[in-house]
């Protein structure tokens, strides 16, 4: 009985965590929405993708935060289908390597890089849904999220000494 209440109070704790995330990552996308979106995006919640450097099980919140931005700040469904998919498909690559890249540092490079290239589905949304040009729009987006992304990797890093993501879910 307690080893199924330990459980529970576990996968509560993860829903919870996930849920708080989400919220932040939508409040804190809002903030900055002039410049959350098009073809220069300096989303500062975009920080929050490290959460999966310290803990994989973090992940559902950021994918479902950029989803709900997404859907309803956005360009329509398909930024959140593309938006969605690719927030999904980076913070999975980065899941995936966690326990075989052990060094933090080298997981927060990794994890920019990833981020810094799935841009290549915003690029190809907003080719679909502007006109944009492909190539330079791709340009844009990853290096605007290579920026966001290496700023914010050691603001994570130091939020993670203090709280230790990876002990509380």
């Amino acid at each position: 009985m307690e080893k199924s209440t330990n459980l529970t109070n576990q996968r509560l704790r993860a829903v919870a965590a996930n849920g708080i995330i989400m919220a932040l990552y939508v409040a804190v996308t809002v903030l900055v929405s002039p410049v959350a979106s098009g073809a220069i995006q300096f989303r500062i919640s975009e920080g929050l993708n490290h959460l999966v450097v310290f803990n994989r099980k973090l992940m559902w919140g950021v994918v479902g935060g950029v989803i709900v931005y997404n859907m309803f700040f956005g360009m329509g469904i398909l930024d959140v289908v593309f938006g969605g998919f690719g927030s999904f498909l980076a913070l999975g690559a980065t899941a995936l390597v966690y326990k075989k890249i052990p060094n933090v540092f080298v997981r927060l490079a990794f994890n920019t890089i990833v981020f810094s290239l799935s841009m290549f589905l915003i690029a190809i949304m907003l080719n679909i849904t502007l006109a944009l040009p492909f190539w330079p729009t791709f340009a844009t987006t990853a290096l605007s999220e290579f920026i966001v992304m290496t700023i914010t990797a050691p603001v994570m890093y130091i939020i993670n000494r203090a709280v230790r993501f990876d002990k509380r879910v």
